[in-house]
């Protein structure tokens, strides 16, 4: 597998497990059903550490951190808006780009070539 596919890989076990840590999230708000709520939040964190630890597989430590990051961050802001309806500030839009743009910026940039001064 090419290097180009393994890391479009990881950032989409990267995303997925963020978007599992926020379902965790939502379920424990969303459930009334002690049961229920708490056998979904072990079931999607579950999911969310195996969907992690295969982005490390494809990325940095740094890049999948960040994207897991961004992805939880992102879909529990817009599941608050949608499922909640929350208020989301003018702050937390600037917020969500800025993050947005630093983990493209990090996507982007190459931690696995070092060089070497010796």
């Amino acid at each position: 597998m090419g290097d180009v596919q393994l890391k479009k890989r990881g950032y989409i076990w990267a995303i997925s497990a963020g978007f599992n840590a926020a379902l965790a999230a939502i379920s424990a708000k969303f459930f009334s059903s002690l049961v229920l709520k708490y056998g979904l939040v072990v079931l999607c964190n579950v999911v969310m550490w195996g969907c992690y630890v295969n982005s490390l597989r494809a990325l940095s430590s740094l890049q999948a951190t960040v994207t897991n990051f961004a992805a939880n961050f992102l879909s529990s802001g817009f599941a608050g808006l949608f499922l909640f309806h929350e208020s989301l500030s003018f702050r937390w839009f600037a917020g969500a780009l800025s993050i947005t743009i630093g983990v493209v910026i990090l996507s982007k940039s190459s931690v696995d070539k070092k060089v070497s001064t010796d």
